[in-house]
């Protein structure tokens, strides 16, 4: 009897002692548990009320178009910025578009209405953006004058930049950032172009662009799959910034599936199922959906970190859809088909990951793979980013064939020699802070000297 006893004690003992526990930030925690159903709601339906948000609309009108939207978006970050201490400022960056003969018709002012949290570590250079764009059309996409709810197209996206800035400007962050809510998406991008080329020519150091676009509705057309579990991010494999300049490294270390904004992708899939339950992450190996196109694209052509969220199950009759009913299918983007929990879930997403990038240290630098010598063993070194506190690395493991990281190793060395084969697996860096905030990862590049 003593013997079985001893027995099951010692497997108890090893269950505990392997067991992983998931560790939160108590801060992020809050904040998620801050996003509120009926706040994105009153965003949406006061998006809805302005009639028509088409870039093209009336800009002198207070109660209708793009310019008493773009007013309105500048008021409410105005009044978050009244809690955060002097760190938020908010205004509407503007640019003047001139007909091109596409779907600019005339010389148009062009507005992406823009908060700044600024990062309390004035030596720390990071940004990370959220944006939603906030102008909708049509099926005509040159109609300026006629009712376009435009209500999760995209509503959705820029109610989760709205309210994930009320909460975030009440708190603390090392490094900076910006919400924005971007126009002239539906005439070719143009606001998230201005945007991107700007940061670009100024030097900014954006790390990470989470774009938001259609992300409140639960349910498709033609398959009438519902279901508020599940939300998509699509990411870029190959990178579209200077390819050909990069494509021989990316062959010989086998990095086609390990771009930054898959790192990113990754990174929020992680990050996300960890603070918001009943939700789960479906990263989409492709930059966007077929015969369609983002905000986040721009930045990816500039060469930063950016993905797109949105909705698992796309319904197409509500989607640059006059309102009407038509062979009795309903049309249009109105407010009585969003899921305001599933909006709830997913700006919560967004949340959690700008929250966790922005208290972690920057990401390691130099990250070296050692590859001058034959061995069935790995090393690795870096050095530490030269701001921010830190309480030692992770190195992350996975097989090449797996999408994801499997093995997490602490270490607070910046050398580590690993007992797995470089051969047979990819590895990454990443910072952890001193609340265990974790940084973006790097992949090591080649040391062969």
């Amino acid at each position: 009897m003593k013997k079985i006893l001893f027995v099951v004690l010692l497997f108890i003992s090893v269950q505990s002692f392997t067991q992983t526990i998931i560790q939160k930030d108590a801060e992020i925690e809050t904040m998620v548990s801050e996003v509120n159903k009926d706040s994105l709601q009153s965003y949406i339906k006061k998006l809805v009320a302005f009639g028509t948000r088409n870039t093209l609309s009336t800009q002198t009108n207070p109660k209708r178009g793009i310019g008493a939207a773009r007013n309105w978006v500048l008021s409410k970050f105005n009044s978050f910025a009244k809690n955060s201490e002097g760190r938020l400022t908010a205004f509407i960056d503007t640019t003047t578009l001139l007909p091109n003969g596409k779907r600019i018709d005339s010389t148009t002012l062009l507005g992406n209405v823009m908060a700044v949290l600024k990062g309390t570590d004035t030596a720390d250079r990071r940004v990370f953006i959220i944006s939603g764009h906030l102008d909708n059309m049509r099926s005509n996409v040159m109609d300026r004058i006629n009712d376009a709810p435009g209500a999760n197209d995209d509503g959705s996206g820029s109610a989760a930049v709205i309210e994930c800035a009320r909460i975030m400007s009440k708190h603390q962050f090392a490094a900076t950032i910006i919400f924005v809510t971007v126009s002239g998406e539906e005439q070719g991008l143009l606001g998230a172009y201005y945007l991107a080329n700007k940061a670009k020519k100024e030097g900014w150091q954006i790390e990470a662009v989470l774009n938001n676009d259609i992300m409140g509705s639960n349910n498709s057309n033609e398959t009438n799959i519902i279901d508020n579990t599940k939300i998509r991010v699509f990411s870029e494999g190959l990178p579209a910034y200077e390819t050909e300049k990069q494509a021989k490294l990316i062959r010989q270390m086998g990095w086609e599936n390990d771009g930054k904004a898959r790192q990113l992708a990754r990174y929020i899939k992680e990050i996300g199922e960890r603070y918001v339950a009943n939700i789960e992450v479906k990263l989409v190996y492709r930059n966007d959906r077929f015969l369609r196109g983002g905000d986040h694209t721009p930045f990816v052509e500039q060469g930063f970190a950016a993905v797109r969220f949105t909705e698992m199950n796309e319904n197409y009759t509500r989607q640059h859809q006059d309102v009407r009913i038509e062979n009795n299918i309903e049309y249009g983007d109105v407010e009585q088909h969003i899921d305001y929990e599933y909006l709830r879930k997913n700006t919560a997403i967004n949340l959690c990951n700008l929250a966790n990038l922005a208290k972690a240290p920057p990401m390691p630098i130099e990250v070296k793979i050692e590859t001058k010598r034959l061995s069935n063993y790995t090393q690795l070194s870096w050095k530490a980013p030269k701001t921010g506190l830190l309480k030692g690395y992770y190195i992350l493991m996975r097989e090449t064939t797996n999408a994801f990281w499997e093995k997490k190793i602490f270490t607070t060395t910046t050398s580590f020699q690993l007992p797995y084969s470089k051969d047979n697996y990819f590895f990454a860096v990443q910072s952890i802070g001193v609340d265990g905030n974790e940084s973006l990862v790097v992949v090591p590049d080649i040391n062969s000297k």
